[in-house]
């Protein structure tokens, strides 16, 4: 049923979810407004391309189908007016879905099912920007897509059996592990995410250690694959803040971001992204050890 995919955005996210989509048989196209953006997220691709061949991870074959169905365009109503599923990828922010979604419902097929990759926001508000919220659903890919094996499916209100059969499916022809779940603030990963990676700023507020100590020490004793800053210079401080605003709202007080977190992001440290966050990657040597 699903054989053409549309991601908007070409951020991070909407790149590895194209990605493992066309890896997946999916013919994908990855939209985005910029011309800048989507070619940078082209040659990221390849760059992922490149080194999936050069660890032996892919085969040629695989790369040289995959490529085949990689396509990218700016025109947004052009791309969607032949999708089977729209994959959702932007930044989370309320008006910038909005506006997404109201494009959909205008030109994409009344088959056409939507997704939303949003980590936090509820699928049923969202759903309500267009007309077909028994069609719509939140699949809540990982950083970085390609190697994280998880894909958390949300259900909105009145998403429907039959959308939510069909996104597993879907997820699980891209090579991802899924749990299938029913909506409230923050699903399961981001609401435990969100409250380590901010006690971790309140402990380093404190002065309890370095982020280098409570780093490890979250790694080594809990098995994590990551530290909290780590993981936050990974994702971006400033959507960790987002993330954490909205929770906040939604769910009280255990969700207030940490003062020091909002002071790194008012000074522009937001990771990786911007060459410091926690963590400085502006010099050759941080970044091999943080590699």
């Amino acid at each position: 049923m699903i054989n053409q995919i549309v991601v908007v955005g070409s951020g991070v996210m909407g790149r590895g979810i194209a990605y493992v989509g066309a890896l997946g048989g999916y013919t994908v196209t990855l939209v985005d407004v910029n011309d800048e953006a989507l070619k940078k997220a082209e040659d990221e691709i390849e760059s992922i391309f490149e080194k999936g061949l050069s660890r032996q991870k892919l085969t040629i074959q695989q790369v040289d189908e995959s490529k085949k169905n990689l396509f990218y365009s700016t025109n947004l109503s052009q791309a969607v007016s032949g999708a089977d599923l729209v994959i959702e990828a932007v930044p989370e922010k309320e008006e910038i879905k909005k506006q997404v979604f109201e494009t959909l419902e205008e030109h994409a097929p009344e088959r056409c099912f939507f997704a939303t990759n949003t980590s936090t926001m509820s699928p049923t508000e969202i759903a309500s920007y267009a007309n077909r919220p028994e069609k719509t659903i939140a699949m809540h890919f990982f950083n970085p897509v390609h190697k994280m094996p998880l894909v958390e499916i949300i259900r909105g209100l009145e998403t429907s059996d039959e959308t939510a059969k069909i996104i597993k499916e879907v997820a699980e022809k891209m090579g991802k592990e899924t749990v299938v779940i029913n909506e409230f603030p923050g699903f399961v990963t981001s609401r435990i995410s969100a409250l380590v990676g901010n006690e971790a700023f309140y402990m380093l507020q404190e002065g309890l250690g370095s982020p280098e100590d409570i780093d490890k020490a979250i790694k080594l004793g809990l098995n994590y694959p990551m530290g909290p800053f780590e993981l936050v210079d990974l994702v971006g401080l400033d959507v960790r803040l987002n993330n954490l605003g909205y929770l906040h709202k939604k769910l009280g007080e255990k969700y207030r971001p940490a003062p020091l977190l909002e002071q790194y992001v008012k000074a522009g440290r937001l990771g990786r992204k911007t060459g410091k966050g926690i963590y400085d990657y502006t010099t050759t040597e941080k970044e091999m050890m943080k590699k």
